[in-house]
């Protein structure tokens, strides 16, 4: 038997919420998990939560950029776009495992976008390559 991998584990997790797989979302959560959009200051039940991501309009996809662990906590930061780049966000997400089983998520959204004029203006910071890990 293969022994539980949380990293693998995660990374099917955010896939399904990409790919907005509402049959396999399901399986990663506790019945009685919670998630929030702090951003909107939403909470969704399991269910409400699959319904919301997997009925979002558009065609989306993205990928994790990093994944970091503390104990039963892992946080994730994901590049989440339309399939057409269109529009595009960096999310990071505070994933609690409950066993083997997300119990909670809590979620950040921010649209990317170019630096503002003020900024531009005072000559001040440097863009960075897209993988900040370069």
């Amino acid at each position: 038997m293969k022994a539980f991998d949380k990293e693998e584990f995660l990374e099917k997790y955010w896939r399904a919420v990409l790919e907005q797989q509402a049959d396999e979302l399901p399986y990663f959560f506790k019945e009685d998990a919670c998630i929030r959009w702090h951003n909107t200051r939403e909470q969704f039940t399991v269910n409400e939560f699959i319904r919301a991501n997997c009925e979002y309009p558009g065609e989306w996809t993205g990928e994790v950029e990093r994944l970091e662990k503390a104990g039963d906590l892992n946080i994730m930061a994901v590049h989440v776009h339309t399939k057409d780049d269109s529009l595009s966000f960096h999310v990071v997400s505070f994933i609690r495992m409950d066993g083997d089983k997300i119990g909670a998520v809590d979620e950040y959204w921010g649209d990317d976008g170019p630096v503002p004029e003020w900024r531009k203006e005072k000559e001040i910071g440097i863009r960075f390559p897209e993988s900040s890990e370069e």
